[in-house]
C-alpha cells in the first residue's frame, strides 16, 4: 500500500474527507455503545511534542489506545528532534519501531522534512502554518449540529479574530466543502495573499464562496457557526499590547456581538481560550456554546485518521502463521529453560 501522511487537508480530495468523516462517525457510533473496534490491535504510535498539548495529546494517546494499540508521549526536548541528530535519522529511527508518528512542531517545516524521511505514515498535529486534525473534528462538530435540512454548501461560518493556523486550517476545508466562509479581523490580520489563493481555487472547484472584512456585525449576522481563537500564539507575546488594541473590543465575541447572529447560530473555539480575551465566559458557557462537543470529538476523529492511515497497512497473518511461530519461539524459551 503506498505511504500517504495527514499533513494538510489541501492533500485530499472533497470525497476522501467526507469518507473520514463517515468513518469517525461509524467509530463513534461503536463508542457510545461500548464497542470501539480493535481496528490498531498491536500497532503502535510515536508523539513528538516541541510544545506542552492538552486535547492534542490526551486524544490521540486514548484513541491508540482504545482501538488496541500504544501511544507513546515524547515530550518537549525528550528527543534529539534536529537536536544533536539530523530530522532524517529521527525519523527514520522512529520509523522502525512504530506504525505511526503524530508530531506537533513549531515549524511547518520540521512535520515536511519528518514526512520526507519517514517510512510511515505522519500526523500533523498541528504547526506554525496549520491544524488539520483540528479543522476534520470541526467539520464533524458542524455536521452534528448544523439545523436540519441544511446541506453542506448551505452552511455559513464566520471567523473573527487573528489568522491564525487554525483559520488557515478551517478556511480550506471549508472552501473545499462548498461552504460559505467569512473572516472577520483588522485588515493587518487578515490572511496573507499565498493563503487566499488557495481558498480561493477551492471555491472556484466546490461553489464555496470567501469573504474577508472588517464589518464584524454583518460577519455574523447570517452565521451558522461562529468561530474564534486566540489573538497571538508562541512567539508572539512581545505583539500582546499591538494585538489587543487593535482586536478589543470591536472583534471581541461577546453577548452583544452574539445578539447579531441568528438564533440558531452555535459558537466555537479550538481551545485553549483567553476567557475575557477574544471571548467572554458568557459566550464560552451559553447554550449556543459547543466547545466541550467540539473538544470531545478530537478524540472521535484521532481514532478515524488513525484508523484510515494505519488499519490498511497492518500485516495480516494467518492463525496458522501465529500458532507456528508462537509454538518455535515457546519451544525454544522450554529448551533453554531446563536444567
Amino acid at each position: 500500500m503506498s505511504l500517504r501522511h495527514f499533513l494538510d487537508t489541501q492533500d485530499f480530495t472533497r470525497q476522501e474527507l467526507l469518507d473520514l468523516i463517515d468513518l469517525t462517525q461509524l467509530i463513534k457510533a461503536a463508542d457510545r455503545q461500548g464497542c470501539t473496534p480493535r481496528l490498531l490491535q498491536g500497532a503502535s504510535l510515536a508523539m513528538l511534542f516541541e510544545e506542552p498539548s492538552t486535547r492534542t495529546r490526551i486524544s490521540f494517546e486514548v484513541a491508540m489506545s482504545e482501538l488496541g494499540g500504544h501511544a507513546l508521549y515524547l515530550k518537549p526536548g525528550e528527543i534529539h528532534l534536529g537536536v544533536r541528530e539530523s530530522i532524517y535519522d529521527t525519523a527514520r529511527v522512529i520509523s522502525r519501531m512504530v506504525d505511526v508518528i503524530m508530531a506537533r512542531t513549531l515549524k511547518h517545516e520540521t512535520i515536511i522534512s519528518l514526512a520526507a524521511a519517514a517510512t510511515v505514515p505522519v500526523i500533523n498535529g498541528l504547526t506554525d502554518y496549520n491544524h488539520p486534525t483540528q479543522v476534520v473534528c470541526d467539520l464533524f462538530t458542524m455536521l452534528e449540529h448544523k439545523t436540519k435540512g441544511k446541506e453542506l454548501g448551505d452552511l455559513k461560518v464566520t471567523f473573527i479574530g487573528d489568522a491564525t493556523n487554525v483559520l488557515s486550517s478551517l478556511m480550506y476545508i471549508c472552501t473545499q466543502m462548498g461552504m460559505q466562509f467569512t473572516h472577520a479581523a483588522p485588515e493587518k490580520y487578515q490572511p496573507p495573499t499565498e493563503w487566499l489563493k488557495i481558498a480561493r481555487e477551492n471555491c472556484r472547484q466546490s461553489g464555496g464562496t470567501l469573504t474577508l472584512t472588517e464589518d464584524v456585525i454583518t460577519a455574523v449576522k447570517e452565521a451558522d457557526f461562529l468561530y474564534t481563537d486566540l489573538w497571538w500564539w508562541v512567539g508572539q507575546e512581545d505583539q500582546i499590547p499591538e494585538r489587543r488594541a487593535a482586536f478589543m473590543p470591536k472583534y471581541q465575541v461577546n453577548a452583544n456581538l452574539i445578539r447579531h447572529a441568528p438564533a440558531h447560530c452555535k459558537f466555537m473555539h479550538c481551545l485553549p481560550a483567553s476567557r475575557g480575551v477574544e471571548v467572554t465566559d458568557e459566550v464560552m458557557d451559553s447554550p449556543q456554546s459547543i466547545i466541550y462537543d467540539q473538544s470531545e470529538n478530537r478524540l472521535h476523529t484521532e481514532k478515524g485518521i488513525l484508523a484510515w492511515l494505519v488499519n490498511p497497512r497492518l500485516p495480516r497473518p494467518s492463525t496458522e502463521l501465529q500458532s507456528y511461530h508462537t509454538g518455535k519461539v515457546l519451544e525454544f524459551l522450554q529448551d533453554i529453560s531446563q536444567p
